[in-house]
């Protein structure tokens, strides 16, 4: 009998997009719920199940909120520029504007066929000139605020991807991208200035409703520390430099200073004598990733420069070193080393020599890295912990030689890119004026078709005679235009803030409607963005607000990680493994509510799992026998009469229904998909056992009937409507209300127990659901069957589980 299929799934599509039943409306009778995904790369192939994964179960989601009577806002749209984009072209020969745009039509014609509840009108694409001259504005708006600025600075470098990378962009010292190595380069680069928003950005994450785990690592990457900074003269010289630790009561152990061969001080420090030896361990730390140079387990190298430094709080004369496994992105690229009570320094100075010192009292062999008293520290022996710290930096600072410091790992969040499929940075550069950043009416300054973007190192941008040469708006003589274009995620920065007013050529969005619309109320997608694009989003929200644009401290209230979909062989999905699942197959074969209801039940939303063909087999079987109730119950409440009075029968089937509203409801609240669909499946073993009865409730039949129609809406949307029309309604299910349960309905009058005797079940009864312990007792010893087994042995205890059975003990 089984009905539903693709067919279905076009049939209720077109009247969707007829009817306009998902357009979104400004209604403020109803409380607005913008509901998010995150946005796909348009980068060369098809949706997959991952993206599924993403986007059917959330749209479920939104769409029994929808029921719940929210006006829900829920955009899509296409995060189109960036490296996946250009390495398709590239690999392809095809022009990323072409394929783009290709890929996003064939996308959108996916997107469409899950029935997800998209609110189209409001699509962007990153790579569209009237939204990509509002990242351009967003790039000026930073400038006039002092959160852009340029500097030539070392730089994560791919050799591969042959363009700068941003810190959050390496990962175990390799490109996130291609996986090889990174290495560091010296270039003047454009940065945004996230540091200025670090102490707030940190302290606001407990305001939000993010998995912990992510709250986490974003602490961890702004990665705020107290401690002090120490000021060191150089001896004989005119030079001083400031260190920053968190144990400053070590400060009398300092035998050796060690500077990361990247800090720009070396070059004064080093003597002739050294120089050459010196330069070649710069170029030889080049070629380190920042990894492999911070491993505990790798030798520590370094060299002499010459130079010598003074402790300011003893007058000892310390040698000064470069060293690689210091790094110049931490503190001020300096460590005050302290051999007796740092395991790095202990190593690096048993290697070359140095002096060891104990200064801390504790353990019986050095270095001991924990607390204790100070010893061998002159008038502050015997100080410990905190107030060592507090009494020591004080010292330093009435004599000016340091202060209490607040240290971030966080660094300004480098945008420059040395690639073509990028937002062109708004920025000109005229021999008169200098460096001269755009207005708004001289933007979109649009990319130009015509380049040549194979990767050599070089910006392809410059190699565009028509591009590159222009006129500077200041003063109307020649001027060059910046080459470099602008990291994607400055493009998803605030594609959230667009959706809202995206046809909007006046502004990048009305201000009054922003403010109405943000936050996001619920956030779907990957945790791989954790330090990346949440980060940057929450940066630019804080940033437009200080500006006066926005009324709102965060872009997402409300965060969710889906899981991931692997392949059958529980490896992740990949070409080169033959192991990806393509929805479009299943959606030919089974229909697309019966592959989101699989990836529904057959996973944790948050955790995800292997592919399996029985597990969507199963599923189609379990709507398949969902149709046939349905018919049958059709027929039933066509053809036979109705019984009047309420029976056990009836209540039992109240009972599940109750239970499945409750269970649906509350789990899917949770995004607990799986174990909502299992309270239908039970719901559906109610019915399948009550529909052959002879008799029949019909009004009873039809508020269940209509109660799961309703439930299963969201998780089965075309099925749904089918049903929905089938049984005489011509309005769309979704804009039914939500069913409310009864909670009187989930108190049974009677339930089943088991009786076991010495642990062992012997019988099931039924029995009133208010029956205390002693009713429970008697019942169980009076049945024909129990007594029969304790027949000549003596009761020793009945213990009973209320509600779930009861154990006779006997000897």
């Amino acid at each position: 009998m089984a009905n539903y299929g693709k067919h279905t799934d076009l049939k209720w599509q077109k009247k969707w997009e007829d009817s306009g039943v998902f357009k979104f409306v400004e209604n403020k009778e109803k409380e607005k719920l913008y509901v998010l995904e995150m946005f796909s790369y348009p980068s060369g192939s098809k949706l997959h199940a991952g993206h599924w994964f993403n986007y059917g179960p959330t749209d479920s989601w939104a769409r029994m909120k929808k029921m719940q009577g929210y006006n829900v806002f829920q955009p899509m749209g296409f995060d189109a520029f960036g490296l996946p984009a250009e390495n398709f072209a590239i690999k392809t020969g095809i022009h990323p504007m072409d394929s783009t745009l290709k890929n996003i039509e064939t996308m959108e014609k996916q997107l469409k066929e899950m029935g997800a509840m998209f609110n189209w009108d409001h699509e962007v694409v990153t790579c569209a000139p009237d939204y990509y001259k509002w990242t351009q504005w967003l790039f000026t708006e930073l400038y006039k605020n002092g959160l852009a600025y340029r500097k030539k600075a070392p730089v994560n470098w791919c050799p591969s991807c042959n363009t700068v990378l941003a810190n959050e962009q390496v990962v175990d010292g390799a490109c996130e991208r291609c996986q090889t190595l990174v290495v560091k380069k010296d270039l003047t680069q454009w940065f945004f200035k996230i540091t200025k928003y670090a102490d707030e950005l940190l302290e606001d994450l407990d305001k939000l409703d993010w998995p912990e785990k992510t709250k986490s690592m974003q602490k961890h990457w702004i990665g705020r520390s107290y401690g002090s900074q120490v000021s060191f003269k150089v001896q004989d010289k005119d030079l001083d430099f400031s260190v920053f630790t968190t144990r400053v009561d070590t400060l009398f152990g300092v035998s050796y200073v060690v500077f990361a061969p990247e800090n720009d001080m070396v070059k004064e420090l080093t003597t002739p004598e050294h120089q050459a030896e010196v330069e070649a361990y710069i170029e030889q730390a080049k070629m380190q990733n920042e990894i492999d140079r911070q491993s505990l387990s790798r030798e520590k190298t370094g060299v002499f420069t010459g130079s010598y430094a003074i402790n300011p709080v003893n007058g000892r004369v310390i040698p000064i070193w470069v060293g690689d496994y210091v790094l110049n992105t931490y503190g001020t690229g300096i460590v005050m080393a302290v051999p007796a009570h740092d395991e790095r320094d202990y190593e690096f100075a048993k290697k070359y020599e140095l002096p060891i010192e104990r200064v801390i009292e504790g353990g019986d062999a050095l270095p001991y890295t924990e607390v204790g008293p100070m010893v061998n520290s002159g008038e502050f022996n015997g100080l410990q912990g905190d107030e060592a710290k507090e009494q020591v930096t004080k010292w330093l600072q009435d004599r000016g030689q340091g202060e209490l410091k607040v240290n971030y790992r966080l660094r300004d969040w480098l945008v420059s890119r040395q690639r073509y499929w990028g937002a062109p940075i708004p920025v000109v550069y005229c021999d008169h004026c200098g460096e001269v950043v755009l207005e708004e009416k001289d933007l979109p300054v649009e990319l130009p078709y015509d380049v040549e973007f194979a990767p050599d190192g070089k910006s392809p941008l410059a190699k565009s005679e028509a591009f590159l040469h222009t006129t500077c708006p200041k003063c109307g003589g020649p001027a060059t235009r910046e080459a470099d274009t602008l990291d994607t995620f400055v493009c998803s920065s605030w594609y959230y803030l667009r959706y809202v007013d995206n046809k909007n050529a006046d502004a990048p969005f009305d201000k009054e409607k922003i403010n109405t619309m943000l936050p996001v109320d619920k956030y779907v997608g990957g945790p791989e963005h954790a330090v990346m694009h949440l980060l940057y989003a929450r940066f630019i929200t804080k940033a437009l607000r200080d500006m006066g644009y926005l009324s709102f401290d965060e872009p997402f209230k409300s965060l969710t990680h889906q899981g991931l979909i692997l392949g059958p062989d529980g490896q992740k999905m990949s070409k080169s493994k033959g192991n990806t699942i393509s929805p479009d197959e299943y959606i030919t074969q089974y229909g697309s509510d019966v592959f989101r209801m699989y990836l529904m039940f057959g996973f944790s939303y948050a955790e995800g799992g292997a592919w399996s063909d029985e597990g969507i087999r199963s599923v189609s079987r379990f709507v398949d026998r969902v149709e046939r109730n349905f018919h049958n119950i059709r027929d039933i409440l066509h053809s036979s009469s109705s019984t009047e009075d309420l029976r056990s029968e009836d209540k039992d089937l109240l009972y599940w229904n109750a239970n499945a509203i409750k269970g649906v409801t509350e789990d899917s609240e949770k995004m607990q998909f799986n174990t909502a669909i299992a309270r239908m499946m039970e719901l559906t073993n109610a019915l399948t056992k009550y529909i052959p009865m002879e008799k029949h409730n019909h009004e009873v039949l039809k508020k269940v009937t209509l109660d799961f129609i309703r439930i299963l809406a969201p998780f089965a949307p075309h099925f749904s409507e089918e049903i929905w029309e089938m049984f005489g309604h011509e309005g769309s299910v979704f804009d039914e209300s939500w069913p409310a349960f009864d909670e009187k309905a989930l108190v049974k009058d009677e339930v089943e127990i088991a009786i076991q005797i010495n642990g062992k079940i012997k019988e099931r009864i039924m029995i009133p659901s208010d029956a205390n312990d002693e009713e429970i007792k008697a019942l169980s010893l009076a049945t024909a069957a129990i007594q029969k087994e304790t027949d000549g042995k003596t009761v020793v205890k009945v213990i009973v589980i209320k509600g779930r059975l009861v154990n006779i003990v006997v000897k």
